[in-house]
């Protein structure tokens, strides 16, 4: 599903992608409002942290090509159509501080990748906003949606990416579990090659070095999406609600799901990038030495609650340390 930036310039990118994909399936609105409405049903039942499981999505392009085995050209529109469709119910559009970008895509993510903190996500499918970041040599990243999948077949969790860059659309699913991000992504890498193998489509193994390559590559993009999924983040204005799952609403015979009547752009980090900022500032206009410095930020996880009865595993991150700087001075009278 290749769609090109919009014609209109206020027009948000993922708000053009989604009117492409309208489009291009005009009835798959209408068959996620019956497979939905089948859950638990005709059909079986599936997680509330997953809004309708890819193999919903493929049943949706599979009627558009009249069959139940889609060729290869086709098995892309599947990851593209499952992102745009469930981030259609909320149009969140998230934009970080560009301080906080920059100290979140250097933070080093080491062991497992934590799956259960993944499932947290504040709506089911998010837009991330990447200003700059580079995809591929002369290519940009502008962003990226992201969406959780429960594995019809056999109930495997997946974080399934759609990436936004110059050169179009392209979907990507992990496999995550209890393992590092390069196991998630030789385990998407091998699923993606037997499908393709099956389907009769020209696939090659890939090099040990370009999965590791690809992982250091979405290292940054999951530190961004962690940071939402991470208790407390900072999302939106002081005061103002938070983002969540859209709500049911009661029509004539039941209640009907409504998609979001427009995008809305979360600010992230604002406060947190107002700070890295002036502690810096204040450290160059105060100290005569060296510039002060960000030691790195990293990522703590723990369990808490009672060891015999419900734990959570708890997942923050800790904003970079400046090094170097003067403290502030008290505004109180010292003693004596």
């Amino acid at each position: 599903m290749q769609t090109g930036p919009s014609k209109h310039g206020n027009t948000p990118r993922p708000v053009t992608h989604l009117n492409a994909a309208g489009r291009l399936y005009p009835r798959a609105w209408k068959l996620v409002e019956d497979f939905r409405e089948q859950r638990g049903k005709a059909l079986p039942d599936w997680p509330d942290w997953c809004f309708l499981p890819v193999s919903g999505w493929y049943a949706i392009v599979s009627e558009r090509f009249g069959a139940d085995r889609l060729p290869p050209e086709a098995i892309p529109d599947v990851g593209s159509l499952a992102a745009l469709g469930t981030w259609r119910y909320s149009q969140g559009i998230y934009r970080f501080d560009p301080d906080l970008f920059a100290a979140l895509t250097k933070t080093e993510l080491t062991g497992d990748v934590p799956a259960d903190v993944l499932l947290r996500l504040p709506e089911w499918c998010v837009y991330i906003e990447t200003p700059g970041y580079e995809f591929e040599q002369g290519e940009v990243l502008h962003g990226f949606f992201a969406h959780m999948e429960s594995d019809a077949n056999n109930n495997r969790i997946e974080l399934r990416l759609l990436l936004d860059y110059s050169g179009g659309l392209r979907p990507f699913p992990l496999h995550i579990g209890p393992w590092p991000l390069a196991e998630a992504v030789h385990k998407a890498l091998v699923e993606t090659l037997l499908q393709a193998t099956a389907a009769g489509a020209p696939a090659k193994v890939p090099s040990i070095d370009a999965e590791q390559g690809l992982a250091r590559w979405l290292t940054p993009l999951l530190s961004l999406l962690l940071y939402l999924c991470s208790d407390e983040p900072e999302i939106g204005e002081r005061g103002e609600p938070k983002p969540q799952h859209p709500k049911p609403t009661r029509v004539k015979g039941g209640w009907r799901l409504f998609p979001a009547a427009r995008p809305r752009i979360w600010p992230v980090g604002i406060e947190i990038g107002q700070t890295l900022r002036a502690t810096l500032a204040r450290g160059d206009a105060e100290r005569k030495g060296p510039r002060p410095h960000l030691r790195r930020a990293h990522w703590h996880g723990f369990w808490s609650g009672p060891r015999d009865g419900e734990r959570r595993f708890q997942y923050k991150w800790l904003a970079p340390i400046v090094v170097g700087s003067v403290p502030e001075k008290s505004s109180e009278n010292p003693p004596g």
